[in-house]
């Protein structure tokens, strides 16, 4: 039988008592709140806490809805709760896509989005998304509040920019009228990890690409984007021979390693014809 390792275990009852606690135990205290990752870790002692912060009473963390121009997502929010946003998955079918292949009921009930991207693992299909969709992540420490472009919030494997004693409050991803966006996976079996993934967003205006955006995991994309490819499309009318492109691009900017879900050279072309199929189903949705 897999049990953890001994541990001092706290509640949290608001984000500055959540803080103070994190500040007292130090840096070898973790933030659980799905706990789908982390527990299995430590029933394998592969990871060790000293002490676990509940943060599952903290309502605050776990809003979802429109502010102003933006669609904010705490990081509380369950997976299951997003996928069961029209608020959300009307403003960008994305959410929808992705989540629907995310795991499993069970995991998605419980799962959190902050915990999803937190964890920091190369093959997160919501890095992907919020990739694409140019979120900016808020997180506060004993500093104050700040703010992270998604786009540089993942700084290598299973690293972020929540430093020691901080917690990731929410997701602002700016809403883009008249967009439309995508997601395209391909897994071994059902609620498995990608062997490959792509997300896109597409706005256009006067019937050219004004906005374009791309994600990708598991396929070794820098913070999960495909720049040069998004780029590429700016300033031209939507289409096959774009798409097509654009796809090329994004797989020729990867850096994909063979595992036990596939040669490298296979994951590149699954970058490049997901990111196409991603690309056309963005803008039919528009």
């Amino acid at each position: 039988m897999q049990v953890p390792a001994t541990f001092e275990y706290e509640r949290a009852d608001s984000v500055p008592h959540a803080l103070e606690l994190l500040e007292r135990y130090g840096p070898e205290a973790r933030v659980v709140a799905g706990g789908h990752s982390l527990i299995p870790m430590m029933k394998l002692r592969l990871a060790q806490p000293e002490a676990l912060i509940d943060i599952n009473g903290l309502a605050e963390l776990a809003r979802l809805a429109v502010e102003g121009d933006e669609l904010v997502i705490g990081s509380l929010v369950r997976h299951a709760e997003l996928l069961a946003s029209t608020t959300a998955t009307d403003l960008f079918p994305i959410f929808r896509d992705a989540e629907r292949v995310i795991a499993d009921p069970i995991v998605r009930n419980r799962g959190t989005v902050g915990g999803s991207l937190c964890q920091g693992d190369p093959s997160e299909d919501l890095a992907a998304v919020f990739a694409a969709l140019r979120a900016t992540a808020v997180i506060q420490g004993p500093g104050g509040t700040r703010t992270v472009p998604v786009r540089q919030f993942h700084q290598g494997p299973y690293e972020t920019a929540v430093g020691p004693g901080e917690l990731l409050l929410r997701l602002r991803v700016p809403i883009a009228p008249g967009s439309g966006s995508a997601y395209e996976k391909v897994e071994r079996r059902v609620g498995d990890w990608p062997v490959a993934a792509a997300g896109a967003l597409l706005r256009l205006d006067g019937g050219v690409i004004a906005q374009a955006g791309i994600g990708l995991t598991a396929v070794g994309a820098a913070h999960f984007c495909a720049p040069e490819a998004e780029e590429h499309l700016l300033g031209k009318a939507p289409g096959e021979e774009v798409f097509a492109q654009a796809a090329r691009i994004a797989a020729e900017h990867c850096d994909p390693h063979s595992d036990q879900r596939g040669p490298a050279d296979y994951k590149r072309h699954l970058a490049a014809e997901l990111t196409r199929r991603a690309l056309a189903t963005a803008a039919g949705r528009i």
